[in-house]
């Protein structure tokens, strides 16, 4: 089901719970709401459709996957760069790393490890960063 974008900020400061499998369905509308917004969207994490859990959902080409329960386990090549965000409005700086590894849940709560670089790392660390409740 595609839901409403949430721009409350004082929602998004909130810290994110892990996710499990009771969430499934809130995987499968943030897939949908992503995918409604693609013209103008490239990843959502789980606050910014009103639930406070530690799922992201990432536009990778014509695809989108699901990361329920994500972790950076590693980073490399640090830059500043500028970035927006659906909830929010304008852009702002922030730090990012070129390549990461990230230990998560698939969508079908199956454990993977993944290696990511550029603007598909960067999106993924967007996302994640919306687990903390800091806003870019």
């Amino acid at each position: 089901m595609v839901r409403e974008i949430v721009r409350d900020q004082m929602f998004l400061q909130q810290k994110s719970e892990p996710a499990t499998e009771a969430d499934r369905q809130v995987v499968q509308d943030l897939i949908d709401t992503l995918n409604a917004n693609r013209d103008r969207c490239v990843g959502m994490a789980a606050n910014m459709i009103g639930v406070k859990k530690q799922i992201i959902v990432v536009a990778v080409g014509p695809f989108t996957m699901a990361m329920i329960n994500p972790v950076i386990t590693g980073k490399s090549g640090e830059y500043e760069t500028e970035e927006g965000c659906l909830s929010l409005d304008g852009v702002r700086p922030c730090t990012r790393y070129r390549e990461i590894e990230v230990d998560y849940l698939d969508q079908n709560f199956r454990k993977q490890h993944g290696r990511y670089t550029d603007f598909t790392a960067q999106i993924i660390q967007h996302e994640i960063q919306h687990f903390s409740g800091e806003l870019i």
